[in-house]
């Protein structure tokens, strides 16, 4: 039977628990949705108050030069490559999630188009995060040359999907809902069995699982900052674009800062060389800034270590809730194998929503997902062993006292 000392003896051996002390963490709260928006670096306040009063405010627009704001996209994303198991030069952090799908799917389109002009399939999960699947959507209704959009899900497997019409496959690595993780190596190689190119959504993975996008031999892969990496709210995001490809033509979005010499003002577009391509526009210097400090407090140490302490606390999550919910109607969904299992924790209840603002009143912050989905995120930079069984604990003492059916708990906000 554990205990709440059992967790405080290994909090107490904890190799990765000094980092906690690298983020801003406010009293009084359990912090469980890092998955969804990360929490404050320590080093953030300094580095926007250097960036607004020395690098705006006094070198005004020679910053660009001499504070280093022209080459932040490249630098960072070079930073967040070790994370995710890419080279030198292969990653920018640039613009949003959604418009750095729209940039790789239409990458891989192109890429089909020259190659293999039949291919007029993009296959997706149904279960995937919905902005993928209306980026798709969109770009299916620009073509205009009938591709098609076929969705896996527990009636089509994988296997099934796949043929000499798909073009491509787009795939979260993790599931923003369940909190199933899929094997990259295995589906990249069975993607490319059939000729189909990989676009990976790393928006729940980078920062929390081990990733190896080159070993994998993926395609592209896009993602977000602001999650396990920290950077803040609205952050900019990240594409990360195979070596093979880059060159092979200009993305769409040929904005100037993907010029080869934006500077030379020419009327005519001339793609940079490599990864610069997949810039558009000028970059927000103001929050891409902050993003540094997320990636150093995550470089003090190793995926490795991360994913170790990261099972450990999703192991503990489930057997607490198992030990001290299991009379509740609370259904696990995300995968009890380690290898399918990311780094958040989700179970359905039928009184979901109202569970989920009972605990954050209560200061345990999770969050909630249609349908009837509690998700727990489990951050291990900063995350104890004792707040899991607190959070637990105080997920028992809502759910006994059916705390939950107030008011003010059915109220819906605009962000669950």
């Amino acid at each position: 039977m554990l205990t709440r000392e059992h967790c405080l003896a290994a909090d107490a051996s904890d190799e990765l628990a000094g980092l906690r002390q690298q983020f801003r963490l406010p009293q009084d709260v359990i912090y469980l949705d890092g998955n969804s928006l990360g929490v404050l670096p320590q080093a953030a306040e300094e580095r926007s108050l250097q960036v607004l009063r020395a690098e705006w405010g006094e070198g005004l627009i020679r910053s660009w030069n001499t504070a280093g704001w022209f080459e932040l996209p490249r630098r960072l994303g070079n930073k967040l490559a070790g994370l995710i198991g890419a080279g030198s030069d292969e990653v920018v952090i640039t613009d949003t999630t959604s418009l750095n799908i729209f940039k790789a799917l239409a990458a891989a389109i192109r890429i089909q188009q020259q190659a293999a002009p039949q291919r007029k399939v993009i296959v997706s999960e149904r279960d995937n995060f919905p902005t993928d699947l209306y980026m798709i959507q969109g770009m299916m209704d620009l073509l205009q040359q009938g591709y098609e959009m076929r969705l896996i899900d527990d009636s089509l497997p994988l296997e099934q999907a796949l043929n000499e019409d798909v073009a491509v496959l787009l795939l979260s690595h993790v599931n923003y809902r369940t909190g199933a993780m899929h094997d990259m190596a295995a589906v990249t190689a069975q993607a490319r069995r059939h000729g189909a190119l990989t676009i990976w959504d790393l928006a729940h993975a980078a920062g929390a699982v081990p990733v190896d996008l080159n070993a994998s031999e993926a395609d592209f892969a896009v993602g977000c900052t602001y999650k396990y990496l920290n950077g803040g709210p609205g952050s900019p995001a990240f594409i990360w674009v195979a070596a093979r490809h880059q060159d092979r033509f200009w993305q769409p979005l040929s904005g100037w800062w993907g010029h080869s010499r934006p500077f030379d003002m020419a009327a005519d577009y001339q793609p940079a060389h490599g990864i610069r391509r997949f810039l558009c526009g000028t970059q927000p210097i103001l929050s891409m800034a902050l993003v540094e400090c997320g990636l150093d407090a995550t470089l003090q140490t190793s995926m490795t270590a991360l994913r170790e302490k990261s099972l450990a606390l999703t192991d503990l999550f489930i057997q607490l809730v198992e030990q001290r919910c299991a009379h509740h109607p609370l259904t696990l969904i995300t995968p009890r194998n380690h290898a399918q299992r990311g780094s958040h924790v989700s179970y359905r209840h039928p009184q979901g929503y109202a569970v989920m603002q009972a605990l954050i009143a209560r200061g345990v912050i999770g969050d909630y997902r249609e349908p009837e989905v509690l998700r727990f995120g489990i951050t291990p930079l900063y995350l104890r062993h004792v707040d899991v069984w607190d959070a637990v604990e105080t997920l028992r003492d809502i759910l006994d006292g059916a705390n939950w059916d107030q008011p003010q708990f059915q109220q819906r906000h605009a962000v669950t």
